[in-house]
């Protein structure tokens, strides 16, 4: 007594099973390797205190109180950024201290305490005139060296904001207006892309 073999799989179905399987493993490796918290609709909240800041800061006539608004503004949108950061990392991947995480941050946080220096060291000496441009060129160092652990579009936002801050360094009077476009403008359109492209 003969019995029929069991008919082998159907070929295109083996394929496409195999390419599914290699797409779950190569999203997993990568959100394993790349910071994927980095969150859009923060990124677009800070960029619409920024613009506010500038609106605000137009408004001053002392130096020191426009000094003030934009340190009122960093402190807001690091708690702006830091709040939403968590919020999507734990909610995409359980914590918000992965590795990749830790690496962001350790990369992003030099330049940036760099910046808080810098601004001392200027305001000091009497080149206020030179914040603009020093604050856009460190945070953007940050975000290009932070953003070599997360993905791709956030290196390229810092370099957009390397090329805004070195224009500002350059053309000081266009300082005011580096600041609404860099901090404010770049923000969001990236942050709008982050949050359709990554979610969130």
């Amino acid at each position: 007594m003969t019995t029929n073999p069991t008919p082998p799989d159907d070929p295109t179905a083996l394929g496409d099973r195999a390419l599914e399987n290699l797409s779950f493993i190569r999203n997993t490796m990568e959100r394993a390797t790349s910071f994927t918290g980095v969150p859009g609709w923060g990124g677009v909240v800070m960029g619409c205190t920024a613009l506010v800041a500038t609106a605000v800061a137009a408004r001053t006539t002392a130096p020191q109180d426009w000094l003030r608004v934009w340190l009122v503004e960093g402190v807001v949108a690091f708690l702006i950024g830091a709040w939403s950061l968590g919020r999507k990392s734990r909610r995409l991947q359980g914590t918000a201290f992965t590795r990749p995480a830790r690496q962001f941050f350790l990369s992003f946080a030099p330049p940036v305490l760099a910046g808080a220096l810098l601004t001392a060291v200027l305001w000091q000496a009497g080149q206020a005139q030179l914040l603009p441009g020093t604050w856009l060129l460190l945070y953007g160092t940050g975000v290009v060296t932070g953003g070599a652990f997360s993905v791709g579009a956030v290196p390229l936002m810092g370099v957009v904001l390397i090329v805004i801050g070195a224009v500002a360094l350059s053309w000081p009077a266009w300082g005011a207006a580096g600041l609404a476009v860099g901090f404010g403008a770049v923000q969001i359109a990236f942050g709008l892309y982050i949050a359709w492209r990554h979610g969130g």
